[in-house]
């Protein structure tokens, strides 16, 4: 036994090999656990025969988090990114073509005259309380609803902070993004400020090629195909964890779990039980294959109304045309759906016909254009901000409560954030527990025998 053990990081996707590269950089011994065969975990892009690419998760990229991962170089300009909303069978450009709907804006001024005292208490107060009662009953709540399969009044107001909240600075970034022809990133990242030069950029290769760069920096501390099965704590102290069936001894764990998950792992503490209550929305996503490009009125898509199966589409080769073959583009649908309900069980083909019978109410002669489609199921589409652990969630970002256990990225963090939040908030996490006062104190080993690993 060293007189350091490793870190233990339960994760290769970009949280987790950004932990482990920074802990490195510091001389820190670090090993990274993958249970799946492949790193980047959601962060992978997919390139069919046909030349169609899409990815695992939708991903933004800005050049500010390429420049902070050495691959600016790889990475193309995003020229364009617009959002659309369908409204009473219209289409109205976000946020200037809503702020022209009389309704709307007659609804906030009132609204804001009369607001009432005392913060907000669900995320449909907030929303009626900063968009006025008409753009939110009409727009924000039945698209928040769509996602989350939770009605809006059952939400925590926090849900609202993902949403970029000032309508003179999005105006703002819009103008400037026209003048200088590139999709300039508008609340995309909440740890580095907002400006002009902070843009959207996408690598030549897909996006897996930033959890690729880092591993290559790693060397051979990654072990795929090796689930945790257990995080042992002893005295309040994570001191190792069973992995492929081994027992290793650590001088910290570092998790990206998702963090409902992560209670069933633990050994020795029921400090995380109140994480188990945490849920997932899941996401299915139907990539549609079609003849021809601009089929949509700009790159995304909402329907809030509640009359098509999706609630977002998006044609990703408008702002990227390399992801799709000359003369053909991908439209995917975005369907809320909790794990073993109507929409999650059905048939692919179905979901497909469903899909298709829907987008032709956008663009009519969908099923003559279809040349293919595919069906992805992501259990884990979006943290859903429940009132009635919303005091657990504010106490996680705070910490876990045991000693030398981090909890990090999106899903262990059950936040809201997109890669570059990601990244930033990931080196904080690190280099905070680097500085603390703890560090260099290494627990003490697990008490086991000996040190020579043994199956579980």
């Amino acid at each position: 036994m060293t007189a350091s053990p490793p870190v233990a990081i339960l994760g290769a996707g970009i949280a987790g090999l950004v932990a482990a590269r920074q802990l490195a950089r510091h001389g820190v011994p670090v090993i990274v656990y993958e249970g799946g065969p492949v790193i980047a975990g959601m962060a992978r892009t997919v390139t069919d025969a046909d030349g169609f690419s899409y990815d695992v998760g939708a991903h933004f990229i800005t050049n500010r988090l390429a420049a902070a991962l050495g691959i600016a170089g790889r990475c193309r300009t995003v020229r364009h990114y617009g959002e659309v909303v369908r409204v009473d069978g219209k289409d109205r450009a976000y946020p200037m073509g809503l702020l022209t709907v009389p309704r709307y804006v007659g609804s906030a001024m009132r609204d804001r005259l009369r607001r009432h005292r005392g913060p907000p208490t669900n995320v449909a107060d907030r929303f009626r309380w900063e968009y006025g009662t008409a753009m939110a009953e009409e727009i924000a709540i039945p698209l928040v609803e769509a996602w989350s399969g939770v009605p809006a009044e059952e939400l925590a107001p926090s849900v609202a902070d993902k949403i970029p909240q000032s309508i003179p600075e999005t105006l703002r970034l819009r103008f400037a993004a026209r003048r200088l022809n590139r999709a300039v990133a508008i609340g995309y990242c909440g740890s580095k400020p907002q400006s002009a030069s902070v843009y959207h950029v996408y690598p030549q290769k897909g996006v897996s090629t930033l959890c690729e760069a880092i591993a290559d920096e790693l060397g051979d501390v990654v072990q795929l195909s090796t689930p945790v099965e257990k995080v042992f704590v002893e005295d309040g102290v994570a001191v190792g964890v069973r992995a492929g069936g081994f027992d290793q001894p650590t001088s910290a764990v570092i998790s990206t779990a998702p963090i409902s998950i992560l209670p069933k792992l633990m050994e020795g503490t029921d400090l995380l039980e109140p994480y188990r209550a945490f849920r997932f929305r899941g996401l299915v996503l139907v990539n549609l294959k079609l003849k021809g490009r601009g089929l949509l009125p700009d790159t995304m898509m909402w329907f809030p109304q509640g009359d098509y199966a999706f609630f977002r589409l998006c044609e990703a080769p408008l702002s990227m045309p390399w992801l799709a073959p000359e003369g053909s583009t991908m439209i995917t649908a975005d369907i809320g759906a909790s794990v073993g309900d109507e929409q999650w069980t059905m048939a692919d083909d179905d979901l497909i016909a469903l899909t298709l019978d829907h987008f032709a109410r956008v663009c009519p002669d969908a099923h003559a254009r279809c040349i293919g489609a595919t069906v992805l199921r992501q259990p884990l589409g979006y943290p859903v901000f429940h009132t009635s652990y919303e005091a657990d969630r504010q106490r996680l970002e705070r910490g876990t409560g045991i000693e030398g256990l981090l909890s990090i990225g999106r899903n262990g963090e059950f936040d809201h954030i997109l890669m570059e939040d990601i990244y930033w908030r990931t080196l904080a996490k690190v280099e905070a527990w680097l500085a603390a006062p703890t560090m260099g104190r290494w627990p003490t080993p697990m008490p086991r025998e000996p040190v020579v690993p043994t199956p579980a």
